[in-house]
């Protein structure tokens, strides 16, 4: 529900990933603390929903289930499922049909723009610019500008709200050895988000470097060697990593994305869940592994002819500087990691499957900086619900998603805990707890339980028979 223009909101969400998007469908229509529905907006610069567009190949599926779309994990019975979107699209029977449990992640970006079109709380086109706190009328102030379709300023607004959610996603890294280069207009250097809007022009490429171990990295690989002519590849895959390792995806490992793993990971010490977060990579970065599957068979197939394809796989290996060779090609520095041994690679085309940071929430939240409560590495301090730690004259919540792995682990960008968080976050919200919290997610008990030691057992005196009485 959305309220009168000079009436304050009980929740604005700025930006509107998968995140945010599962927030808005969970807080739609539903009751507030006092009187009356929910009163919610949600803005974001996009012009409408876009969910990974470069990186929609042909064949690639979602790393969880369908029922880890939007709500159903909080509320199977939500009309927001992805099986409510297939029923209105009449494609529900031949779904039932396919038996797929992986959905492709096409389906999953065309799911969300459905959402995204039916919630009326929802506004693209409309850059936040500024967030502040009004101590005379106990509420954030929130600065935004309407875009229009070029993305020029058209207009500018303000609106007030009692609490916040920062949705704001994460954004393409690219590694400092190689940022030279992504600007240059003759070299394609590009980062995987982008692959297909480049496509074309890297497969004209004589020769493809693809450099990065996760997902998109092998995807991106893939695409480019079933487009190639055996024999003539031409490529070169390149990666950080010891292997290219296959990522845990047996049920027990999973349960590292449950709420109960999460509630444990929040309670360990900072220098503690600093340390582990790296040791875990394999749990979220490693490939599926039907595509390193795909992979071998597709190499494995050139060679029934006799001969090998011409294609270099090569973990371990980092890249330590580059530079450009004329105008056409791009020399790559590159440093084995196990053999401590440098050579050089002549490539005419890099993609960078090189993973996305964290977008930094400083310049958002500077006019809120003086009322942060941070950690010894200057992070916003998070607590169990996904607020941030605000000084105690701030009576409003500011709510992080996507944005909390220092605090809640590897799960914090994971699409199956999307709708948990956002459950999470309206029961704090609302304090009606309108999607209670299930008692237990997984099998594993993480850490030591704390037991009640065990009851002395009383003592009974044994007199002898003279004395009984």
């Amino acid at each position: 529900m959305t309220a009168p223009l000079d009436a304050p909101l009980d929740l604005v969400g700025i930006g509107i990933g998968p995140s945010n998007l599962s927030l808005a469908a969970l807080a739609h229509g539903l009751p507030a603390q006092g009187a009356g529905e929910l009163t919610t907006a949600f803005y974001d610069q996009r012009r409408d929903f876009r969910w990974h567009p470069g990186l929609l190949l042909d064949g690639t599926t979602l790393q969880v289930p369908f029922l880890a779309d939007l709500v159903t994990l909080a509320d199977p019975a939500s009309p927001w499922t992805f099986l409510n979107y297939l029923k209105h699209t009449e494609r529900l029977h031949p779904f039932y049909l396919a038996q797929q449990l992986h959905i492709r992640s096409a389906e999953y970006d065309a799911y969300c723009r459905w959402v995204a079109g039916r919630l009326p709380a929802l506004h693209f086109g409309h850059q936040v610019d500024a967030v502040r706190w009004n101590p005379e009328r106990d509420l954030f102030e929130v600065d935004h500008t309407r875009l229009d379709a070029d993305g020029e300023a058209e207009a500018l607004g303000r609106t007030h709200t009692r609490h916040l959610a920062l949705g704001i996603g994460t954004a393409p890294y690219v590694p400092d050895p190689l940022r030279p280069l992504v600007d240059a207009p003759a070299v394609p250097v590009i980062h995987s988000a982008d692959y297909l809007d480049h496509r074309t022009r890297i497969l004209g490429a004589d020769h493809i470097t693809v450099i990065g171990s996760g997902q998109s990295g092998a995807e991106v690989f893939l695409d480019l060697l079933r487009a190639r002519p055996a024999g003539r590849e031409r490529l070169t895959w390149l990666a950080r990593t010891p292997s290219f390792a296959p990522r845990e995806h047996s049920g027990l490992g999973r349960e590292h994305f449950t709420p109960d793993y999460t509630r444990y990971f929040h309670t360990l010490p900072e220098p503690v869940r600093d340390q582990l977060v790296p040791t875990q990579w394999q749990l979220h970065k490693g490939i599926d592994p039907a595509t390193l599957a795909a992979i071998h068979h597709e190499l494995h197939t050139r060679t029934l002819h006799g001969g090998w394809p011409d294609t270099v796989l090569t973990p371990g290996v980092t890249v330590r500087t580059a530079g450009r060779v004329a105008t056409t090609k791009v020399e790559l520095h590159l440093e084995h990691t196990q053999q401590g041994t440098r050579s050089r690679l002549t490539t005419d085309a890099v993609v960078l499957a090189t993973g996305y940071r964290e977008r930094p929430l400083s310049r958002l939240l500077a006019g809120l900086d003086p009322y942060l409560r941070k950690d010894s590495s200057g992070r916003p301090r998070i607590d169990e619900h996904h607020r941030m730690v605000l000084a105690p004259s701030i009576s409003g919540s500011i709510f992080v998603q996507n944005a909390e792995r220092h605090t809640h682990g590897i799960g914090a960008p994971d699409l199956g805990l999307t709708a948990r968080r956002s459950a999470t976050i309206l029961n704090t919200l609302t304090g009606k707890n309108p999607y209670p919290e299930p008692t237990r997610t997984a099998f594993t008990t993480f850490g030591l339980e704390q037991r009640e030691q065990p009851r002395p057992r009383p003592t009974v005196e044994l007199l002898p028979l003279a004395e009984c009485p």
